[in-house]
């Protein structure tokens, strides 16, 4: 049909979706190509789409010698020889059972083989890449001939920008993205969250298909979508499609029998005939409904799971044999076991004055995944230390993240997850000042289990300058802590919001916890707000009606236990 279609068996494509309409792409501008991937403005062009694919990934920064075109075409013969292309062996850092063919002919299928041979020969530092042979096998619908294809898959695997991460190539980098997607399906996707730790013994092995289902099930349509917005936005828009997936696979089978017994398979098998329940337009948009962590926040997300991982001596970065990487998987996997949702919490010797065993594995299934390797050990407790502050903060100190948890005279259980170390609020100096992450979150147990999460301090107008923030953080304090609450709900001031109300910087949507030597404020999504007196005796909620859910607890309460607890590996 055009130029690009010497590797293509069109008897397999839906030759019907795609427009012969000359189009041409002259605009240079990021959001407004951006928005012309995620209208999908190439996708039924296959000519254009080639252009287009060539332009992305020329203008993507690479190390100062990478192979191109002349390389493959000098060594391609030596290392290929006169062998059949189908009975090539590939290397140690591709799953040789998932080589899609994505509507390929016989031609492209061979190539596929020959251009990873030669990418093993010039990326000897590649020890672990899944994702490669889909990557090539789509490359090559849009590629004159194998040297290109061969081209441009360099460029994407030598990418040098630090700020742009586009392939995992080692097995340190693909197991923790595995665990960074297990963080975001934690945070976005709770119901189907849910599931997989009711149904399936490990929940890690269920997300490290996270890639697969990208790279090896989705069909050629859906993938050819996906990486058009991909090499346009990067790696966070893998994370997206992953998450919209997940979700699908929850609304469509919720209620269901399992088909097989496997919930791996079942998704695998769902992903697989995706077309039967979602299109390829309704899949994309519900990736891009998913208000997700910024960019950086989640590279740093990515490069905390890393350090965990190193620290547990999965650190394999070397091209290895097989032997070696399944082992390395499964110490792994038997740590992550051993210390998961279900196990991390050892009812022979964990012991709280406020909740259960079970109710502490509810709270773990919450937390982080990088923090599900560790076991909780108790740093504070009013009952052994006494109500005071001052040993609050001396406690809990040198720790993060920490588990706040309160029991009120009433029988009511809350607490909180706050992920930064106390010592921060020294550098407000003698003035409240808020710190804290977007891990942070709320939660209540008693009388009934809620988790309240993704917060900012509600004063648009904190997001000028510092100064400022610190006067409005004592607002906020001496706001709850004022007896004088309006009698209108709508009328109360929450100093904490849900995020999606406000269009703040970053910077600002990261304040969730604050303390002095007068009281602790821990904020909480959906409106909720706790603020804990000095003596640790009386505490009050803060409350938004503008969200439809139950408050944290009473809205004044008196404290019967406080327990704060650390993270030890």
């Amino acid at each position: 049909m055009d130029e690009y279609s010497c590797f293509v068996d069109w008897d397999k494509m839906d030759v019907s979706a795609q427009s012969q309409d000359t189009k041409e792409l002259t605009c240079t501008d990021f959001h407004e190509l951006k928005q012309l991937a995620r209208q999908g403005y190439w996708a039924k062009n296959h000519s254009l789409r080639a252009k287009v694919y060539h332009k992305l990934i020329s203008n993507i920064p690479c190390r100062a010698v990478t192979p191109d075109a002349n390389v493959y075409r000098d060594i391609v013969v030596k290392i290929v020889g006169k062998r059949s292309s189908s009975s090539l062996p590939l290397p140690e850092f591709v799953d040789n059972s998932l080589i899609p063919t994505y509507c390929l002919n016989a031609e492209g299928i061979g190539a596929v083989r020959k251009i990873i041979l030669c990418i093993a020969n010039q990326f000897p530092d590649i020890s672990f890449c899944p994702a490669l042979p889909s990557v090539i096998a789509l490359l090559l619908h849009y590629s004159k001939d194998e040297a290109e294809c061969f081209e441009q898959v360099c460029r994407i695997l030598a990418c040098n920008d630090p700020s742009k991460r586009l392939i995992d190539q080692t097995f340190l980098a693909f197991e923790s993205s595995c665990m960074t997607f297990g963080d975001l399906v934690n945070k976005y996707c709770q119901a189907a969250h849910k599931l997989m730790v009711a149904v399936s013994e490990d929940v890690l092995e269920v997300y490290s298909d996270w890639q697969r289902w990208l790279f090896g099930e989705l069909p050629m349509a859906y993938v050819a979508r996906v990486f058009d917005v991909f090499l346009v936005e990067g790696y966070k828009v893998l994370y997206r499609v992953a998450l919209a997936l997940l979700k699908f696979f929850h609304k469509v089978r919720a209620g269901q029998p399992m088909e097989s017994d496997s919930i791996q398979q079942d998704i695998r098998a769902f992903v697989r005939d995706i077309a039967k329940s979602v299109s390829p337009e309704r899949l994309l948009e519900k990736a891009f409904a998913i208000r997700l962590f910024s960019r950086k926040e989640i590279q740093l997300l990515q490069m905390a799971n890393e350090k965990a991982l190193q620290q547990k001596g999965i650190t394999v970065k070397q091209k290895s044999n097989p032997k070696l990487l399944n082992y390395c998987f499964s110490m792994f996997c038997v740590i992550f076991l051993r210390q998961n949702v279900h196990l991390a919490v050892h009812a022979e010797n964990f012991k709280s004055e406020i909740v259960s065993v079970k109710e502490m594995r509810d709270i773990w299934s919450w937390i982080p995944e990088r923090f599900a390797l560790c076991q909780p050990l108790l740093l504070f407790t009013t009952l052994e230390h006494g109500c005071s502050l001052s040993r609050f903060y001396s406690h809990s100190e040198g720790h993060e993240p920490t588990l706040l948890l309160i029991k009120t005279t009433a029988k009511e259980v809350c607490g909180a997850y706050l992920s930064t170390d106390w010592s921060e609020r020294r550098r407000g100096g003698n003035k409240l000042s808020f710190f804290g992450t977007g891990e942070c979150f709320v939660f209540r147990l008693q009388p009934e289990v809620e988790r309240y999460e993704w917060v900012i301090i509600k004063h648009p107008e904190l997001a000028s300058t510092g100064s400022e923030t610190e006067n409005h953080a004592q607002t906020a304090s001496s706001t709850l802590s004022s007896s004088s609450i309006p009698s209108d709900p709508s009328d109360r001031l929450s100093p904490f919001l849900a995020a999606r109300h406000f269009n703040l910087p970053s910077k600002t949507a990261s304040m969730f916890m604050a303390g002095s030597s007068e009281c602790i404020i821990v904020g909480g999504g959906d409106g909720q707000a706790l603020y804990l007196d000095a003596d640790l005796n009386h505490g009050r909620t803060s409350h938004c009606n503008t969200f439809n859910n139950q408050p944290l607890c009473s809205e004044s309460f008196q404290i019967s236990i406080l327990e704060v607890w650390g993270f030890r590996d």
